[in-house]
Parts: structure tokens; sequence; C-alpha cells
């Protein structure tokens, strides 16, 4: 006989962990199944980028919660469990040893998947993608005084173990097919600054060339490009993610770049929910719909469905935010601009202290501070406010002014 909850959450990584512990917040008194094919509860995802990469920490100390506050909750955990089918119709779930689940609403929370690389030797040891915590302790097992790291894409995730790699005595190259790294983000000008701020700390960057394959024995030894051979003994492709929402898309919800939810997190199905990486939502506060993948969107998304859920009366209404540290730089990052955007800087970029803003039509569009901290409340504030170039260029007027 097939099991029943009134809630299942299905993936169990930050925004899974965040609706469990939003909807016990809020009273909710029913019975709750949290599954997720990550072997562990759910953690901090971001440190695995950050402390795991760069100071060797145990993911075990990112946990969210300790593994006893579930059971402590009245929260049913499998973990190291995928499920492999949704029927929306009959509300089961089937999982991978063949049991049956039942709910009364469910919630996909399955995150994204690492694109990987389609060449010759890509299934060699020693070529890695970033997503989870065993991908982090065995990427950071093999760093060490002179090996040679290749990282394939300059994105966050690239450029973040490019600095760990580098920090902890690797020899680091950035293979990228464009340049400069991030200008998809940030445009050119704030691209060229992180690429300098790599180079500065003994990065290498090959430039508008394409990775071909890759050649060794068992484990890799060389990353072949268009312009020459790297020698290589750890490769980490980080080259973009894609939503994992094979489940949704095979129950009939409806899906364009993600899975279409409104602002209250409701999917097509209105007793399914989808939340994070997966969850293409409309922002009441931009009017158009966002596919986020941070773990801040993750986790203020979880909330919202908590409260749809248990009777509360969240929505999405918040602008995009992250951040990064990488060598001596800690940034923080509010709003949703393009890398076509104008870009404003206020302050001197070679003091390592400033700020950035993108602006459209005289419109600010996001804005960035740069080893300036207590500003990023200001700086959301200004996002969606027309303000002309000098003005927010004036170091005279106080942020919160502007």
């Amino acid at each position: 006989m097939a099991e029943e909850f009134g809630t299942v959450i299905i993936g169990a990584g930050i925004g899974g962990g965040t609706v469990v512990e939003a909807l016990r917040e809020a009273g909710y008194a029913a019975s709750i199944a949290l599954i997720g094919a990550d072997p562990a509860a759910p953690y901090y995802r971001p440190d695995l980028s950050k402390k795991v990469m760069l100071e060797g920490s145990d993911p075990a100390e990112s946990a969210l919660r300790g593994e006893d506050w579930y059971a402590a909750h009245d929260v049913t955990t499998r973990f190291g469990t995928t499920v492999t089918a949704l029927d929306a119709k009959n509300r089961t779930l089937t999982l991978d040893d063949g049991e049956t689940v039942t709910y009364g609403q469910a919630i996909l929370a399955t995150g994204s998947t690492p694109r990987v690389l389609d060449v010759p030797g890509a299934d060699l040891g020693n070529i890695h993608t970033l997503r989870d915590a065993g991908d982090a302790v065995a990427i950071r097992s093999q760093f060490g005084q002179g090996k040679k790291v290749v990282i394939i894409g300059g994105g966050w995730i690239g450029l973040e173990v490019a600095a760990a790699a580098s920090t902890n005595g690797c020899d680091v190259t950035v293979v990228l097919h464009s340049t400069p790294p991030l200008r998809a983000a940030l445009g050119d000008e704030i691209g060229e600054y992180f690429q300098d701020l790599h180079e500065k700390n003994g990065v290498e960057f090959r430039t508008n060339v394409e990775t071909t394959g890759f050649t060794g024995d068992k484990a890799v030894d060389t990353v072949q490009t268009s312009a020459g051979d790297i020698p290589a003994d750890l490769v980490v492709v980080g080259i973009g993610a894609d939503p994992t929402i094979d489940l949704a898309t095979a129950a009939g919800l409806t899906t364009d770049n993600g899975v279409v939810v409104d602002e209250n997190m409701r999917t097509s199905e209105q007793n399914i929910f989808a939340i994070g990486d997966i969850a293409a939502a409309q922002n009441t506060l931009l009017d158009e719909r966002l596919r986020v993948e941070h773990w801040d969107n993750a986790v203020r998304q979880a909330e919202v469905a908590a409260a749809t859920i248990s009777g509360g009366a969240k929505e999405y209404d918040w602008q995009p935010y992250f951040y990064t540290d990488q060598f001596d730089l800690g940034m923080e990052y509010v709003g949703h601009g393009s890398g076509d955007d104008d870009v404003v800087i206020r302050g001197d970029k070679s003091s390592g202290e400033f700020l950035v803003f993108w602006t459209r039509g005289g419109t600010v569009t996001a804005a960035m501070n740069v080893n300036v901290w207590d500003c990023s409340d200001e700086l959301r504030a200004l996002v969606g406010k027309s303000v002309s170039a000098a003005r927010l260029q004036d170091e005279s007027v106080p942020v919160g002014e502007l």
C-alpha cells in the first residue's frame, strides 16, 4: 500500500529543505516527505565552490539542519532516492525502488543539471562538473602545489573554482570560447575586471578557443583545443546548467525554459508547485517571467510555496540577488541587468572598492557592490529608478540619497 503524505517535496537541496522548515514554522500539521537524490540532508550549496573548495571544509558543516531535526519535526526523509515518475492525475510518485507515494500537494525542487562536453575523451577520469558535495570533495582532493588544473568555461562556478585552485597552489588555466568571462551577465568592462583580477593572481586565460577533446590513459592528461593542447591533471567543466524538468515534462506540466509557475509558485496543476532553478516564475515586481539559478531565489521561493500551502499571502516580488568571493574580492549583485546595458562606475576600480550600476534608458536595472559593505539595501532600492549617470557617479551624494 502506498504511503500517503499531505505534502511531498521532490528535491532535497536548499529550496526543498527551506520549504520543510517554512511549512512547520507556519503551523502546517499534515504529514511531509522530503525526497532527494543527494545522499545528504539539505545543505548550503554555495559553500561548495567557496568554503569546501577554498578551505577544504567538510560539507556536513554546511547542513541546513542536523538529520535529527527532520525526525523531530515529523518529516519523513528519503535521501539518496530518485523519483522516477509523477502522476499528476492520481497524485502519485514512483520511487527508484519501485515504491509508490501519494500526496496532497507536491513541490518540485529538482534544481539543475550541469552541461557536459560531447567531445572525444570526455569520459576520462579527473574530468568533473560541480553540482553536489561529492563533486566538491572529489575536486578539492586533487588540489596541490603545481597541479595543472584546467577550467572549461568562465561563469561564476568556473571562476570560483579557478580562484580556489589557484589559492591552493595549482597552476590554473581557464578556457573560454569568447571573451571576457561573465560578459553576458556583467558586460565587457566588468568582465575584463574579473579576468584581470584572476590574471594578477596567476590564472592564465585561453580565450576565443573551443575545447575539442581530452586525451589520457585512464585519467585526463591533456585538454585539446582549437588553439593547441593544454596539459591537465584535473579538469572542471563549468559551461552552464539546464533545469532538471524531466518529471514535470513527463507529467504534462506546462514548461517554457523551466516549469511555468505563477507568482505563488503554482504550476499548471493547482496542487503541484515548483521552486528554485527550475521555476520560470511570474515576478510581480518586474512584471515578467524569470528563471533564476541562485540560492537566494530558491530560499525565498520556497517560503512563498510554503505560505501558499499553509494559507499565507507571500508572492514572488523581489529583485534577483547573488554574491561571489574570489581572491580578495567580495561582491553582491542585485537586480536583473544585461551585459548589454550601460555601465556606470562609482569609485575607483583600481582601489578594489567601488560600486557598479547597470542602466537602460536611464533606468537602473542592476547594481553591484565590490568590497563596499552595508549598502545592499540602498542599492536594492535604486533598481528600477531613473537616475542620471552623473549622479550615480557622484560620490558626494550618499548612496541612500540617489
